[in-house]
């Protein structure tokens, strides 16, 4: 008996998704190999707007209403905001990738992109440049299937999410405060598994603040900024665990300035994870106390949030969403699951504010952020197809549309 998901997009419909999608992978890949030679780490600005041109020039041609916002500060590539009007009464969606990788300068030159045995390599060639262009080949086929049944769907491709999307957060938030779900073009798992919730992220910078001195002639007078710092990454990392699912990790840590001058200053850079919002609420005030309470008498700590990621946690209407994206892989012949993952996305944000979002939707992949990061080719059309099906199907959903019901 067919499942909701295949009432929603019959399977006539879904094969005809799949062959347009199959039709345009020459495209997809040759297009791969183009971004993934360019590059375009965060702080690589001209190498991400190089992108975001070519994205917001695809998304232009779909008849998409197309912004660049750029950042205030000028260090960061421009945020891209394309709009697509649909049918009237329909629900509102926001649809996210983002442009930068975490590779610097000369990276492209030294590990093009490359294919061998089905696998496809290169910086950025799964986190996420194959992402999106799913991501616009997977729109492109849902919107040949006919008028799109949203209100309005807005796609996002940021210039920064690799750095926690400082600049592009305030234009998520403000599109997806009135969407009623959102899609993240997130890698899948290495094991082919969606994503339904994420851990959250705070990025820390802990200044500790002493005294300097002769180390020989006079230490007493000193006040060690080291030797406080160590006593507080033992007490940070024994907050992992403390509650479920919560990790906390000093992954930096330098101060003083010669050996035989008592340290006056300290940093360590900090990172915590957790699975929910309260536990992520407790992990930040422990932090803070443990920082209040120093081991070394007369020395100061100073906290601060760098930036943080609220937990994307799996709501209830998120369930909805899986079960479609279930029901449409299986008409396409795959099975999919959904899982949860340690690392953040802009999906966090979206679900931080109670959107129903549902990540993982790209190809297949992994090793992201290592020289080894692989893509499986053969993913790409059947998870293309399974994205524009579901686009199409999460539209058409009465239970999805009557979450639009009541809202402005």
């Amino acid at each position: 008996m067919p499942t909701p998901a295949l009432h929603l997009v019959p399977p006539a419909e879904l094969g005809a998704i799949r062959d347009r999608v199959g039709a345009a992978e020459p495209a997809y890949l040759a297009d791969l190999a183009r971004l993934v030679d360019l590059d375009c780490g965060s702080y690589t600005r001209d190498g991400v707007n190089a992108v975001a041109a070519w994205t917001a020039a695809f998304l232009a041609r779909l008849g998409a209403e197309v912004t660049r916002h750029p950042d205030p500060a000028g260090a960061l590539g421009d945020t891209v905001e394309a709009v697509f009007e649909g049918e009237p009464g329909g629900p509102r969606a926001i649809v996210l990738a983002h442009t930068d990788t975490v590779f610097p300068e000369g990276t492209a030159a030294a590990r093009p992109f490359a294919v061998r045995d089905g696998i496809a390599t290169g910086p950025g060639v799964t986190d996420m440049k194959s992402g999106l262009l799913t991501l616009l080949v997977g729109l492109e086929a849902a919107l040949a299937a006919g008028p799109l049944p949203y209100e309005r769907l807005t796609v996002v491709a940021n210039p920064d999410e690799e750095i926690g999307s400082p600049t592009s957060t305030p234009h998520i938030e403000r599109i997806a405060r009135s969407c009623d779900v959102a899609f993240s073009l997130e890698c899948a798992r290495a094991n082919g598994d969606i994503v339904s919730s994420r851990k959250g992220t705070g990025d820390y910078v802990i200044t500790v603040h002493g005294r300097a001195a002769h180390a020989g002639v006079e230490p007493e007078k000193g006040r060690s900024a080291i030797l406080a710092a160590a006593h507080l990454a033992i007490g940070l990392h024994g907050l992992t665990g403390r509650w479920p699912g919560v990790t906390c990790n000093v992954g930096v840590i330098e101060g003083g300035i010669r050996p035989n001058v008592v340290a006056e200053r300290a940093v360590l850079e900090v990172d915590l994870r957790a699975v929910d919002r309260a536990a992520m609420e407790a992990a930040d005030a422990a932090i803070r106390a443990l920082a209040a309470a120093p081991a070394v008498a007369d020395v100061t700590i100073d906290v601060a949030l760098r930036h943080r990621h609220w937990p994307m946690e799996k709501l209830e209407r998120s369930g909805r969403l899986v079960a479609l994206a279930e029901g449409l892989a299986g008409g396409l012949g795959f099975a999919v699951r959904d899982a949860a993952t340690g690392g953040a996305s802009d999906a966090n944000t979206t679900a931080g504010l109670g959107v129903p979002s549902l990540d993982g939707l790209g190809p297949i992949g992994g090793l992201d952020h290592s020289p080894e990061e692989w893509l499986d080719v053969a993913s790409i059309v059947p998870r293309t197809a399974l994205f524009a099906a579901l686009l199409l199907a999460a539209g058409r959903d009465a239970e999805v549309r009557g979450w639009r019901a009541g809202r402005p």
